[in-house]
């Protein structure tokens, strides 16, 4: 692996400089499974059900079902990024390559991220053009939490939240001077490096101010298929010959620096920046014939693979957040933030990445810039009610331009440039009509207005400059006894199309639909939770989405096109249990019951991707000794379906079964190690057809604090 040996070298000089507070301590300690206290950036962390008025204000309402992973589940579980971490938590379920563009996609209950927002710190990351963002692209090891929403989203978020919202929360010093450095080593089957994370972080904690920088990068040339992978051949050459997965590098890196002031008690205003840099190869299909590798298909289908790379998915992004108390009963928070997108995508003559001459080679440049900022005004100056408003503005600015068959021409064809505003206005009102029973509403109005699009490969057909849309949503919490609550709610919520769902032709296979309409849901929900007995705690949610306006591709003669397909039902129910059964073990678990159908228009045959109709995770922490924790658990799936890369046909993929565990030992106060396997029966399973994924791997893991 490039470079491994350097960066382990000094990253495990970074984390033994570390070492020096840690080992001056040796005293006992709590038990290793209890979380230790990390520092949750209060500014961006959304609010949960029942909260009247934590501390720096509600900024993003009222929040009814919402889960959460830790920092500490991030490291005992070994989720070093995004789409891998988002799998510990209910109702989410991810896809694995995500075909040939290898993007890691989430889906909250069935909601992919066109309508279940990301959003660090409470502001959203959106790409302006397409709104495709990679979840393999985010490394967790500096987060404080990831937050996911799910069905019920407040209006006071702004435009987008259909059917969910995912937050990662960062983290914000908790101590006059506090560090911590973090080391991981992912091995495959054979023994053979598949990955390596690392992560540092230091800060301070002072009487008006706090301060914190952390970096981290994770470097992965591929992981390991299971030794019972199958190879398929075409023309007698392999697509993939087992072993270390081929073109599946990916290199990530990013940083973080915060700056807070902290004037009093109740009023707070920080500014952070974040600059993240990325590369990653894309997996070919393994039941596909490769250009220039294997021989073609017999009949030519299936046809020739795309031969993409990325040499650069960069982010930055620049922010403001502020709180401030206007007397007791009242507040105003501000968001200011500026975000950009350098994305490079090259295309290649054949799969052996060699001299690209030829018109299936290009080069595709983005550069996007997304800047905004929102304001949100709350009191409670009448008795037992709390009223809310914001106000959301954002401009999406996109250019692109391509360089066809760059080895042999340097004239760039004409920029493309798209252009949108976005508005919207969002009041919620919680009435406390008794101790135990909370009544919340909420309405906005959004509006989308497209300023410019000049992409010189649309065929208007009636481009809609813009487009509107009325929200609503109203929910009753209420409190059973001291530790059981039930909530029900309905929200109708609007999402609108990208500029990429309606003007991309995708390097020509797809049509443009100018005048896509925008998707609208209505989701109904019921939950109850308690603790029904001393260190037993139970919840159950029942939900139902009614979707209308379902976008998704359909084969128009040879080439694709994004319609509103019709309209569609998910609904199921989430299951969770924890269980203290002493102080030396827990054991716990959740179940999601996911069904989706999509009723096509036309006779339209459209089948929900990337969702299994049943997931559950089993797990226990049991401290077997003094400082050693052991950490089995078990992911169950059933089957799900995947579309080919034409969305023009589908295939079942089998449901898999797959046994983890890890051991960690504190061997101080401020100093842990670990190690674990992953996919301990070298399962060979699919969530994406033609794209495998890992078989058994192994880690080594280790962090230090002070």
């Amino acid at each position: 692996m490039r470079y491994i040996h350097l960066h382990i070298t000094i990253s495990t000089a970074a984390l033994l400089a570390s070492c020096g507070a840690a080992f001056a301590q040796a005293a006992p300690v709590e038990p290793v499974w209890e979380d230790p206290q990390t520092g949750v950036f209060h500014l961006g962390e959304l609010t949960v059900v029942g909260e009247r008025q934590r501390a720096y204000g509600q900024t993003s309402g009222q929040a009814l079902s919402q889960d959460k992973a830790t920092a500490q589940d991030i490291y005992d579980y070994n989720r070093n990024s995004l789409d891998d971490a988002l799998t510990l938590i209910p109702g989410v379920s991810v896809d694995g390559f995500g075909g040939s563009r290898n993007e890691k996609v989430a889906y909250v209950r069935g909601f992919d991220l066109f309508q279940a927002p990301l959003s660090i710190d409470g502001v959203r990351v959106f790409l302006p053009y397409d709104n495709r963002l990679d979840l393999g692209r985010f490394i967790t090891p500096d987060l404080a939490e990831i937050q996911v929403q799910k069905g019920y989203v407040s209006v006071l978020n702004g435009p987008g939240g259909m059917g969910g919202a995912i937050n990662l929360v960062t983290r914000k010093p908790t101590k006059a001077v506090e560090g911590e450095a973090r080391e991981s080593i992912d091995f495959g089957n054979t023994g053979g490096v598949a990955a390596h994370t690392g992560f540092a972080s230091l800060g301070t904690l002072q009487e008006k101010y706090y301060l914190q920088a952390s970096a981290g990068y994770r470097d992965s040339d591929g992981a390991f298929l299971s030794k019972k992978f199958d190879p398929v051949s075409f023309g007698g050459v392999q697509t993939e010959n087992g072993g270390r997965r081929d073109n599946a590098d990916t290199r990530d890196w990013r940083v973080n620096l915060k700056a807070g002031f902290t004037p009093n008690d109740t009023d707070e205003y920080s500014i952070s920046y974040t600059k993240q840099e990325g590369r990653k190869e894309s997996p070919f299909s393994t039941v596909e014939p490769i250009r220039g590798v294997t021989g073609m298909a017999p009949g030519g289908t299936p046809a020739y693979q795309r031969n993409w790379r990325w040499p650069k998915w960069d982010y930055e992004s620049v922010y403001f957040l502020s709180h401030t108390a206007l007397g007791e009963k009242s507040y105003v928070d501000g968001k200011v933030f500026y975000n950009q997108l350098d994305n490079l995508l090259s295309a290649y003559d054949d799969g052996t990445f060699g001299p690209r001459v030829t018109g299936r080679s290009f080069d595709s440049y983005y550069n996007e810039t997304g800047y905004g900022g929102s304001v949100e005004l709350g009191t409670e100056l009448i008795p037992m009610n709390t009223l809310k408003g914001a106000i959301h503005w954002r401009r999406d600015d996109h250019k692109s331009r391509n360089l066809a068959s760059p080895d042999v021409n340097s004239i760039f064809d004409e920029t493309v440039r798209e252009k949108e505003d976005t508005t919207s206005f969002a009041v919620e009102n919680t009435f406390h009509a008794t101790d135990r029973l909370d009544l919340v509403g909420g309405v906005s109005y959004d509006r989308r207005s497209l300023k410019k699009a000049d992409d010189p490969d649309l065929v208007d057909s009636g481009v809609k400059n813009a487009d509107h849309a009325w929200n609503w949503q109203a929910a009753a919490i209420y409190k059973l006894t001291d530790t059981a609550r039930i909530h029900a709610s309905v929200s109708d919520r609007t999402r609108f199309p990208t500029l990429w769902e309606r003007f991309s032709t995708r390097f020509g296979v797809a049509l443009p639909n100018a005048g896509l309409k925008a998707e609208r849901a209505r989701n109904y929900e019921i939950g109850w939770a308690d603790t029904v007995m001393p260190g037993v705690n139970l919840a159950a949610t029942a939900f139902y989405s009614d979707v209308k306006d379902v976008i998704q591709g359909v084969n128009v003669g040879e080439l694709v096109q994004n319609q509103n397909v019709g309209d569609g039902k998910y609904y199921g129910v989430e299951l969770k249990a924890d269980w203290t059964v002493n102080d030396k073990l827990i054991v716990g678990g959740h179940y999601t019951y996911l069904h989706r159908e999509i009723d096509g228009l036309n006779g339209i045959d459209v089948k929900p991707v990337g969702t299994p109709k049943h997931y559950a995770m089993l797990y226990a922490k049991w401290e077997a000794y003094p400082r050693l924790q052991l950490i089995p658990s078990l992911e169950l799936s059933s089957s799900r379906y995947s579309s080919d890369r034409f969305e023009t046909s589908y295939t079942k993929n089998d449901g898999f079964a797959l046994a983890n565990f890890s051991a960690e030992y504190r061997v101080t106060d401020n100093f842990t190690t670990g190690v674990g396997v992953r996919n301990i029966f070298d399962k060979n399973y699919e969530v994406q057809y033609g794209y495998p994924e890992a078989g058994r791997s192994f880690f080594v893991q280790a962090k230090a604090t002070f």
